[in-house]
C-alpha cells in the first residue's frame, strides 16, 4: 500500500532543502508526496517552488504585514489541523528550524501522526542564538519519530538529546542536492544587475547577505559600516547585496552603503540567480545558515556574520570562519582573504563536509525503511571532492 507523506514548509530555505525530497519521492513506487505550504514567506517561497516544478496541494497563505512569531504559530496550527485530518497522511515531513517546522510537527503530534524531521540535530546550545530557530529545532526533535541528520555531528547531538540510534539516519544535507541540480541548468539570469556583474568573470566579487533577527539594529549597522569600508578600500571589488525585504533590515543595512559605486543592491534573488551569484563570487559574507553549507560546496570561502553557528563542520574543516558583527573583525578578515592568496586558498580548497548530492536519496530510503518498505540506507560520510566546484 502506498504511504502518503504530507510535506509541510513555509519559507524559502525550507523549500530549497525540501524540493529534492519531493522530487525523489515522486519517483518512489511506495511513497506519495502531498505538499502543503504555510506561506510564512510568500514571493521567495513561490520562486523556489516554480524553479523545481512543485505546485502545492494546500496553501495556507498566512503571511501578513508585521506578523509575529505567535501569529505564525497559531495560524499554522489552526490551518494545518483540518488538512492533516482530511489527508490522513502516514507521516508528516518537516524541515529545519522555522516556526512553520515546529508548528507543523506539533500539529501532527496532536493528531498522533508520525513526524519526519529533515535536517535534524543542528545545535548552538544557546536557546536565544539563533532566535527562535534554536528552540524550534529542539522542540521538533522531541516531537519527531524519524530524524534525518545532515552530518555525524548532528547525529551526536540527537543522541545526547536521548534519540534512539535506530531513529537517526545521517543523510548529508539536501541543500547540496538542490544546489547541484540548479547550477547544472542553464536557466537565464532574471536580475539585470546580476547579469551586468557576470559579464566580467575576472573581476573579484563579494556576495553579502545579512538579515537574522538577532542582528537587527546595531549589529546590522556595524556590518554595513564594515562593508562600506571594504568597498572604499577595494574599489575594484564588486559587492553584491541582495537586500532582505524586511524594512527593519533595510533601515539598518542600506544607509551606510548609499552612493558607493561598487556596491550593487538588488531585491532578493531567485534561487537560480542566487546560486549563480555564489558560484561567481570570490568570497561570501553571510549570516545565513544555508549559505554556510552551499558556498563551500562551490569552493567559496565563507565569513559568518554570527557569534555562534549550528554548522560548526565548516568552521572545523576550514571552509568557514566566524567573524560576528564587529566592524574591525569583518574588515580585517575580508582584507586578509583578498590580499593573502595562501590564506584564501586554504579556505577555498577545503572539501565540503555537508553533502554529496545523495541526501534526498538517503532520506527517501530512511522514510521507506520506517514503514518496512526497504533496507536502511547507507550513512553519509564526507569525501575529498568538491561537487559543483
Amino acid at each position: 500500500m502506498t504511504q502518503r507523506i504530507l510535506i509541510i514548509y513555509g519559507t524559502r530555505p525550507e523549500a530549497i532543502k525540501i524540493a529534492p525530497v519531493v522530487l525523489a519521492m515522486r519517483e518512489h513506487p511506495d511513497l506519495t508526496p502531498i505538499v502543503a505550504v504555510t506561506g510564512q514567506h510568500r514571493e521567495m517561497l513561490d520562486q523556489v517552488n516554480t524553479a523545481f516544478g512543485i505546485t502545492p496541494d494546500h496553501d495556507l497563505d498566512i503571511i501578513t504585514p508585521g506578523q509575529t512569531l505567535s501569529g505564525i504559530t497559531v495560524k499554522s496550527l489552526l490551518g494545518l489541523e483540518p488538512i492533516i485530518a482530511a489527508e490522513k497522511p502516514a507521516a508528516v515531513l518537516v524541515q529545519g528550524d522555522t516556526t512553520t517546522c515546529f508548528a507543523a510537527a506539533l500539529a501532527a503530534f496532536y493528531q498522533q501522526v508520525p513526524v519526519v524531521h529533515l535536517e535534524a540535530g543542528l545545535r548552538t546550545d544557546d536557546r536565544y542564538n539563533p532566535f527562535p530557530e534554536e528552540m524550534n529545532r529542539r522542540l521538533t526533535t522531541q516531537l519527531a519519530d524519524v530524524h534525518l541528520a545532515p552530518t555525524a555531528r548532528a547525529r551526536e547531538a540527537l543522541l545526547r538529546d536521548g534519540v534512539h540510534p535506530a531513529a537517526i539516519t545521517v543523510t548529508g544535507n539536501t541543500v547540496i542536492d538542490a544546489l547541484l541540480r540548479i547550477v547544472e541548468t542553464d536557466a537565464p539570469i532574471t536580475d539585470p544587475a546580476l547579469a551586468r556583474l557576470l559579464r566580467d568573470p575576472e573581476r573579484p566579487m563579494m556576495l553579502v547577505t545579512s538579515h537574522r533577527r538577532e542582528s537587527w539594529g546595531e549589529p546590522l549597522r556595524h556590518t554595513a559600516q564594515a562593508v562600506a569600508r571594504i568597498a572604499r578600500r577595494f574599489p575594484d571589488l564588486d559587492i553584491l547585496l541582495p537586500a532582505h525585504r524586511n524594512p527593519l533590515v533595510r533601515a539598518a543595512l542600506l544607509p551606510p552603503l548609499a552612493g558607493l559605486p561598487n556596491v550593487v543592491v538588488t531585491e532578493p534573488l531567485d534561487y537560480s540567480d542566487f546560486s549563480r551569484a555564489m558560484r561567481r563570487s570570490t568570497l561570501v559574507l553571510t549570516d545565513s545558515g544555508g549559505v554556510q553549507e552551499e558556498a563551500p560546496s562551490l569552493g567559496r570561502p565563507v565569513l559568518v556574520l554570527r557569534e555562534t553557528t549550528e554548522r560548526p563542520e565548516g568552521v572545523e574543516a576550514g571552509s568557514a570562519r566566524l567573524v560576528g558583527t564587529d566592524e574591525e573583525t569583518i574588515v580585517t578578515e575580508v582584507t586578509r582573504l583578498l590580499t593573502d592568496q595562501e590564506a584564501y586558498q586554504q579556505m577555498a580548497q577545503v572539501a565540503s563536509p555537508y553533502g554529496d548530492g545523495r541526501a534526498a536519496e538517503r532520506s527517501i530510503a530512511a522514510i521507506a525503511h520506517f514503514f518496512g518498505l526497504g533496507e536502511p540506507p547507507d550513512q553519509f560520510r564526507p569525501d575529498r571532492s568538491h561537487p559543483g566546484a
